[in-house]
This record gives structure tokens, C-alpha cells and sequence, in this order.
């Protein structure tokens, strides 16, 4: 089953295509209403809505949590793996970054 959906402009819909959330093209991540609940910044850094770090992504896919310790990975092909390297899903034509906001940093769905 897919977890979800994330279009070229940013929207994030569920496995049932509601709007679930969105990613501005300025980094921003908002819930469904509209409102901030997190960034992400230039370099791949990724935070919550108070600017408090919670995860990074790195140039290669490789997706780590606060503490720098791999949890997932973003292959050039759009797979998502977890940290096992066991496919979670896919998120192909899109940035990395917006797949791991998806996938490991903020559930929405």
C-alpha cells in the first residue's frame, strides 16, 4: 500500500489523495490548514515549527536523525529505505529533502 503522495508543487496528500499538508518552495512545512510546523534549511537541515533541529539530510539521500545517526535513505532512483535498507516507499521527480520530511520527520496523514 502507498503512504502517500508528494506533487512536483510541493502538496503532500495521504494514501486516499487528501491534502495533508504542503512544503513551500521557501522551505516552509505546513499542516493541512496552513500552518507552520517546520523548515527546511538550504544545507538540508530540517526543523520543527520552534526552529529546534530534527534531522538532517545529506547530499547522497542519507537521512539522520538530531543526534547525526543514519535512519533512512533517499536513493537518486526516489526508493526510501529505512535505516535496514528495506524499501518504505518512493518519492521519484522530487528534492530528498521533501521526501524525508514525509517519511521520517513529520507523519502526515
Amino acid at each position: 500500500s502507498t503512504a502517500g503522495y508528494i506533487k512536483s508543487n510541493g502538496t503532500i496528500e495521504n494514501s486516499s489523495h487528501s491534502t495533508v499538508g504542503y512544503i513551500t518552495s521557501n522551505g516552509t512545512i505546513e499542516n493541512s490548514s496552513h500552518s507552520t510546523i517546520g523548515y527546511i534549511k538550504s544545507d538540508g537541515t530540517i526543523q520543527n515549527k520552534s526552529g529546534s533541529t530534527v534531522g538532517y539530510v545529506k547530499k547522497d539521500g542519507t537521512v539522520e536523525n538530531s543526534s547525526h545517526s543514519t535512519i533512512g535513505y533517499i536513493k537518486d532512483n526516489g526508493t526510501v529505505e529505512n535505516g535496514s535498507h528495506s524499501t518504505i516507499g518512493y518519492a521519484s521527480g522530487i528534492k530528498k529533502e521533501w521526501a524525508a520530511v514525509a517519511f521520517f520527520f513529520f507523519k502526515l496523514n
